[in-house]
């Protein structure tokens, strides 16, 4: 008999975490022995456990799924990591390979496919999901720098460029400049769609 599967299961929602749960536990070579809800908990979680596959949402509080990916890769470099996401952007497929994922799901792929996923895995395979494999090759690499990002994600609450300046410690003429490079490579009139677009292909 070929031995148990154990995986460790990161999500933030209780309701989708807990039927995760159970439908890789219908799995015989598969067995759930750790979960929890918060990115910044999943190292701790791999290393208390002996866990072979870990499972990690992207959007979690504490951490992201993809930082928590890139903390396992440094401190468990043989434990394989899935990402999964309930959002389809591409950025999002190229941050989690770059993080070191083994493989990158939807979350509304079928149970089968996912328990598919954490066998192939743990045989040494990469497995992504083919749709967003494809936008990801077409939309490219992110084209936004650190700081770019950084200010884009400052400006998604409506702020003005003197409260940018004054929470990033920059000049107003320095954010104005990023904000306007932002604005030119993403090809949109302004820094709401700048801001949209940029969140739509997962580069924030």
């Amino acid at each position: 008999m070929s031995r148990t599967i154990k995986v460790l299961l990161a999500e933030d929602q209780s309701m989708v975490r807990e039927a995760l749960a159970a439908l890789l536990g219908l799995e015989e070579d598969i067995e759930v022995v750790a979960q929890v809800a918060r990115g910044d908990e999943v190292l701790e979680a791999a290393r208390a456990h002996p866990v072979d596959v870990a499972l990690l949402d992207i959007e979690m509080p504490g951490a992201t799924g993809i930082e928590a990916t890139a903390a396992l890769r440094r401190e468990l470099p043989a434990l394989k990591v899935v990402v999964l996401t309930t959002f389809g952007r591409p950025g999002y497929l190229r941050a989690a390979m770059e993080a070191g994922a083994d493989a990158f799901l939807v979350k509304d792929a079928p149970a089968a496919q996912l328990a598919a996923a954490v066998r192939r895995v743990l045989a040494g395979e990469r497995v992504i999901d083919p749709t967003l494999a494809a936008a990801a090759l077409a939309d490219g690499a992110n084209p936004l720098t650190d700081r770019e990002r950084e200010i884009l994600r400052a400006a998604a609450d409506g702020s003005t460029n003197a409260e940018l300046a004054a929470a990033l410690h920059l000049s107003q003429g320095t954010v104005r400049n990023y904000l306007s490079t932002a604005i030119q490579k993403l090809a949109v009139r302004n820094r709401a769609e700048a801001v949209r677009i940029a969140r739509e292909k997962g580069w924030l």
